[in-house]
């Protein structure tokens, strides 16, 4: 079997990546002996990490290199200070990157600043890149005014510069990193997530002290102004003003730049907002099921491939996503494409709106999401793409599945401690919906009620979706 050296954060490391490494290792493993590279001093939480691998530190690959060579070295790298040992170590020893964000801005910042105590370095960087702009914007980072024009200044060049082989997960990646180096190998592979056990909602609800008769919309991962989360609010205050019972929930950790409680309460919804902080699998997979509808909005973007929007996704639940970067890639039944501009809060109660009183056509939309995940983003074909790039690349024969997963991955079992409530405030003015919209929700309802009917899914859905996107146009 081929050896493989993979470096990556694993749980308690507080990075998406982490749940996602430990998903693909034991199918990764199906084809290769692999070695997993962790940062110095963190022990796995996952004990099947230990059963099925070698755990080694990161500060031994190099030795480890020359006593006894790998066949491929694989280095996880995302926007977030949980990859810089990886990130040095690919540096010196050239492997495939897996790159799971265009935009590494932040972390580069933090890279360069608080590791490696360079800031001239920083401002170098910036101002080589991206000249003029690179300097203001570069300041303005320094000084902890974090700008959205630092998503036009990706400082993903010199990570790309370092690959031996690229692998990403969406086209948009695809496309932004070959003008860079036309030369470098590299290949789309889905990213792979395991579908969730199904959850009864009431249940859950009642578990989490959730009041079972609201309207509930759900939003998760890390929290920053760039999820939307004002909007958002102003969409939930909008649908109370309407006397609809709607209560909001934010799962997930919160950027440290961003001042949500402040934002809850000036928007006047202590009462029907509840943020959770940063939760466990288990937590995550029962607040999921206690969503009517998850939101997964997001401008400017790193131009990453949303794990957590695909465990929404997977779980079957209609979600709202922002028209932007590998969002759009999304087939139109699958997820509800909000555009930016004026009228987002108006499409965004809209949607809301509809999902809510059309339970058949919100049921028929989550069921084409998790039938999408179920073929698209399965974690063997994902092992498979790795493996067959990693050939590819270097030359071996087609890949072969040796054996059976490393272990299963079995959906956490939901923990019957119920999440700390951190409830907070909300109350803008009533925004209507544009006007000549109703001739397209009735659209939708013929739709809807074909699906209901047991009419062909896919057809309906699509003409369904792309019915209801035509309101960005109103």
């Amino acid at each position: 079997m081929r050896r493989l050296a993979y470096l990556s954060p694993v749980n308690p490391a507080a990075s998406g990546i982490s749940d996602y490494s430990e998903e693909l290792l034991p199918y990764l493993g199906q084809y290769a002996e692999i070695t997993l590279y962790v940062e110095d001093g963190l022990r796995p939480a996952n004990q099947l990490l230990a059963q099925g691998l070698e755990i080694r530190p990161i500060s031994r690959l190099e030795r480890d290199q020359r006593r006894r060579r790998y066949d491929a070295i694989l280095y996880q790298i995302g926007n977030s200070m949980a990859h810089a040992a990886i990130w040095d170590a690919a540096q010196r020893l050239p492997g495939v990157i897996v790159l799971h964000d265009f935009v590494l801005h932040h972390f580069m910042l933090q890279y360069l600043v608080t590791r490696q105590r360079n800031i001239g370095r920083y401002r170098a960087e910036a101002v080589r890149r991206y000249g003029d702009m690179g300097a203001r914007v570069g300041e303005l980072m320094l000084r902890g005014r974090f700008s959205e024009a630092a998503f036009d200044m990706p400082f993903c060049e010199e990570v790309v510069a370092a690959a031996d082989g690229l692998i990403c997960h969406s086209r948009y990646i695809a496309e932004r990193v070959v003008p860079m180096r036309p030369d470098l190998p590299f290949a789309v592979v889905p990213m792979g997530v395991p579908l969730p056990q199904p959850i009864e909602r009431a249940t859950v609800r009642r578990l989490y002290g959730l009041p079972e008769d609201a309207l509930i919309l759900a939003s998760f991962g890390h929290i920053n102004p760039y999820k939307r989360v004002g909007t958002m609010l102003r969409v939930v205050a909008d649908l109370r003003a309407e006397g609809r019972n709607v209560h909001y929930l934010l799962v997930g950790s919160v950027s440290p730049q961003y001042d949500l409680h402040s934002a809850i309460e000036r928007a006047g919804l202590h009462d029907c907002v509840r943020a959770t902080g940063y939760v466990d699998r288990a937590a995550f997979e029962a607040y999921l099921a206690a969503a009517d509808i998850c939101i997964n909005l997001r401008h400017p973007t790193a131009g990453e491939t949303s794990a957590s929007l695909l465990r929404l996704l997977g779980a079957g639940r209609p979600t709202l996503v922002t028209s932007t970067g590998s969002f759009v890639e999304l087939p139109p039944a699958v997820a509800a494409q909000v555009d930016l501009g004026s009228g987002e809060v108006e499409l965004l109660c809209a949607y809301c709106r509809y999902l809510a009183d059309h339970p058949a056509f919100a049921a028929a939309m989550g069921a084409a999401a998790r039938r999408y995940v179920a073929h698209e983003h399965t974690l063997p074909a994902a092992a498979a793409g790795y493996m067959h790039f990693l050939a590819q690349r270097y030359g071996w024969d087609a890949p072969q599945i040796q054996r059976e997963p490393l272990w299963q991955i079995d959906p956490p079992l939901l923990s019957l401690v119920a999440a700390d409530a951190l409830p907070a405030p909300v109350q803008p003015a009533v925004r209507a919906v544009p006007s000549g919209t109703e001739a397209l929700i009735a659209t939708v309802a013929g739709a809807a009620a074909g699906l209901a009917a047991g009419e062909s899914d896919t057809s309906l859905l699509a003409a369904a979706a792309r019915a209801i996107g035509e309101l960005t146009g109103e």
